[in-house]
């Protein structure tokens, strides 16, 4: 067996650094953390706040800012994109349940699927964007459902029959 030659030295009393001095001499706000900032909170170059919504084969990519309520989807105005009632509705109903129509400016840029589907990809679109817009109104969005993604697709046709739930007559004989 070999000996140890690991040799330990008493130990001494570790004296405090001369940098100590230096850190208290620093203004006080220098020595306070900086508060953390979410990145959903932070808006992008012109005060824009971002969110992405999905529904069937739609993308919706939903900007939001304060201003004078205006709602813009692929330039045009949202009434003039959307011609069903029940679209602007549903869509309109994301910004009273969070009580900011007329306060905030909406530009939208939508493509795929449906009318039926881009709206409920505007709505998931726009639930993220005013979350990040204002953290507060996230109870709000959950309570409604604006945050939830409808993940729900049309079934596929099956082989060897009309369509997906379809069937071809059946003869006994």
């Amino acid at each position: 067996m070999t000996e140890d030659t690991h040799t330990t030295e008493p130990t001494t009393p570790i004296e405090a650094p001369a940098t100590l001095e230096v850190v208290e001499s620093l203004p006080s706000e220098l020595l306070t953390p900086e508060p953390e900032v979410s990145v959903a909170a932070t808006p992008t170059a012109g005060g824009w706040f971002w969110g992405t919504g999905r529904r069937k084969a739609s993308v919706a990519r939903v900007r939001v800012r304060s201003g004078s309520g205006e709602f813009k989807v692929n330039g045009r105005d949202l009434t003039e994109f959307f011609t069903e009632e029940r679209d602007h509705k549903t869509i309109g109903a994301v910004l009273d349940a969070t009580k900011t129509t007329g306060g905030v400016e909406v530009a939208v840029k939508v493509h795929g699927g449906g009318y039926t589907g881009q709206a409920g990809a505007i709505i998931l679109g726009l639930g993220r964007a005013l979350m990040g817009y204002d953290g507060s109104l996230e109870p709000t969005l959950r309570q409604h459902g604006f945050l939830s993604r409808d993940p729900r697709r049309v079934e596929r046709k099956k082989p060897g029959q009309p369509g997906a739930r379809k069937r071809f007559q059946f003869s006994k004989r």
